[in-house]
């Protein structure tokens, strides 16, 4: 897989083809897979990387998708791929008692863009809706997708924080997310389920990501802000492969797993990459700091092997999407944010 991808189709086919690993991880599997908040960035793609896994595998897994589905078309494609999906607002601890139990969930309800708007909003979907689906799911094995942003930011010379370290998040939405993960801790502790928390950062679809944004500010002839001057990424495709192999991981008090890239990327050096991509003049902006938020993915890497799609890879693919016109989903990562207000 190293040609670029061009069009949309090329570009889901790529996010939801399986590896050897995961096809392996389903046979092992005991249950079926529900997949909830899957209606957002990686939901879609990830759902059909467990049904194709799954049929690889000759296994009769079933996967089923749960959402609110505001757009229908979304859910006609999961349906189309052999993905069950139920339509339900996870808000409504009503409508998710009706939900059918699962041995497997992956968690992946949560609220970033706008934030700052809506701080109500934020809290409700990143630390009530835990609580409500926790008490229904006690007696599944739960991956909880959370972020890198619990951490507190580190210096550009350090290792990157490690699952040990203290969170310490900046800003109403880190917080919020880190009241999700206590709300999966005592429920995982009251009830013994199974847990696993999944600290992802960040992930690249070539449709968004930090990847995404300093290219497009490159290409747009926009000025690049170096305020936070270093971070991680992750190939989609793999964060996808880790999250569904991570149900193997869950454990009653709940596992923290960093998940993100092996290299910590330079914004200067990544904007001149695209520059010279793009026969453009990187331009920037911002005063460069000394800090960052940085996650050790170490033991990740240990326990599931290294990302199978390097950054070298990444970059050349996202350089390419953008010079065929490819489309964006036009939801900045802001990380170039480090007051934590989104």
């Amino acid at each position: 897989m190293t040609r670029n991808m061009q069009t949309e189709n090329q570009l889901e086919e790529a996010l939801s083809a399986p590896n050897e690993a995961d096809i392996s991880f389903l046979r092992r599997l005991r249950g079926d897979v529900m997949l909830l908040g899957a209606g957002g960035k990686m939901g879609p793609s990830l759902a059909r990387r467990i049904r194709r896994a799954a049929d690889a595998a000759g296994v009769p897994t079933r996967v089923c998708a749960v959402s609110r589905f505001s757009s229908p078309a979304s859910r006609q494609e999961l349906e189309a791929a052999g993905v069950e999906t139920i339509s339900c607002d996870l808000l409504d601890p009503d409508q998710v008692k009706l939900l059918p139990c699962f041995d497997n969930v992956l968690f992946l309800a949560g609220r970033k863009f706008g934030s700052g708007g809506r701080p109500d909003l934020t809290w409700a979907m990143n630390s009530v809706v835990p609580a409500i689906v926790a008490r229904r799911f006690r007696s599944s094995r739960i991956v909880v997708f959370s972020t890198g942003n619990v951490y507190p930011f580190v210096s550009t010379a350090g290792r990157g924080s490690i699952e040990s370290d203290d969170p310490s998040p900046r800003g109403e939405y880190a917080q919020s997310c880190l009241g999700r993960e206590r709300v999966f801790e005592f429920y995982s502790r009251e009830f013994g389920t199974p847990c696993l928390i999944y600290r992802l950062n960040y992930a690249v679809d070539l449709r968004y990501g930090v990847l995404v944004d300093i290219a497009r500010r490159v290409a747009d002839g926009q000025t690049v802000d170096v305020s936070v001057p270093v971070f991680n990424v992750i190939w989609q495709g793999d964060a996808n492969s880790y999250a569904l192999r991570s149900l193997e991981l869950c454990e009653s008090p709940p596992r923290y797993l960093n998940v993100t890239g092996l290299e910590t990327l330079g914004v200067r050096e990544t904007a001149g990459f695209f520059a010279r991509r793009f026969g453009r003049q990187a331009a920037f902006g911002g005063e460069e700091g000394d800090t960052a938020l940085l996650s050790n993915a170490g033991a990740c890497h240990r326990i599931l092997g290294a990302p199978e799609v390097p950054v070298a890879q990444l970059m050349e693919w996202v350089a390419g999407w953008i010079e065929s016109g490819g489309s964006s989903l036009n939801k900045p990562t802001m990380f170039q944010v480090a007051s934590g207000r989104f």
